[in-house]
């Protein structure tokens, strides 16, 4: 591998792992550091960071590693929703009944360890079936353009989530409720149910993310969801979204307890 490869994976573990801070500001001889790479690398990966949309050079200012805000977790999750649809689709279609049965394996292992309490170890073991489950529907379309896009999207995504909401022993029972929802799907060849099953928890997923809701809140809000998905909101109900400011957080109301 190029050391400028090996430069761009280092870099995309530090932000994974939190040692780069979204919006922050970076200078070339601190990615050395961080990445232990050559200077000469470091410089060569910068474009393709740029080109993904990672980090950004801005004049008088320097590197700056991408800003979560309300815009990226608006498009990050479009994007997903896109991409991994098409790919469920045509996973619960064709996908050899052996894989499908060691995702739901891997799934009922994680919750059989959560029925007896939930650890850090676990949820790290968690967070990776979860990730592996998506990127396993997603390359078995065997499209390289499209799972290259869907890998750089996948950052972003993981980014937000751990600036966000990660992860935890509230979201870890409901979040693989979902995926066992889409499996069963999949397991009877229903790609339309599969879809749907995606869907609701992509949105559960991107409520969280923008910090509407968590955990069984959210479960209720997309079972609500669907039952009200064909009729129109009264934009002065209580069913109106609240509202949110820049950094995609509650806005403050005007009402009182």
């Amino acid at each position: 591998m190029r050391q400028r490869d090996q430069a761009y994976d280092a870099f995309v573990q530090q932000l994974l792992d939190g040692r780069l801070a979204p919006g922050s500001f970076v200078t070339q001889r601190e990615l050395v550091a961080l990445t232990g790479l050559p200077l000469g690398a470091v410089r060569e990966m910068i474009p393709r960071l740029e080109a993904d949309g990672l980090i950004s050079t801005l004049p008088q200012r320097g590197l700056q590693v991408a800003a979560v805000d309300l815009r990226l977790v608006h498009e990050a999750f479009q994007l997903r929703e896109i991409i991994e649809t098409a790919a469920v689709a045509h996973f619960a279609r064709t996908a050899p009944a052996s894989l499908v049965a060691g995702l739901r394996a891997a799934h009922a292992r994680i919750s059989a360890e959560a029925a007896d309490g939930v650890t850090d170890a676990l949820i790290r073991k968690a967070q990776a079936t979860d990730w592996g489950f998506h990127d396993a529907v997603v390359a078995h379309l065997g499209n390289g353009l499209v799972s290259e896009i869907h890998r750089v999207n996948l950052i972003r995504i993981r980014v937000i989530m751990q600036s966000r909401i990660a992860l935890s022993p509230e979201v870890l029972p409901p979040a693989f409720a979902e995926h066992a929802a889409i499996l069963a799907a999949v397991e009877e060849r229903d790609a339309e149910a599969a879809v749907a099953a995606l869907r609701r928890h992509l949105e559960t997923s991107r409520r969280r993310a923008l910090g509407l809701e968590t955990g069984r809140e959210a479960d209720r809000h997309a079972a609500a969801g669907e039952r009200r998905a064909s009729a129109p909101l009264d934009p002065g109900g209580p069913d109106r979204p609240a509202a949110l400011d820049a950094t995609g957080r509650k806005a403050p109301t005007r009402r009182t307890a």
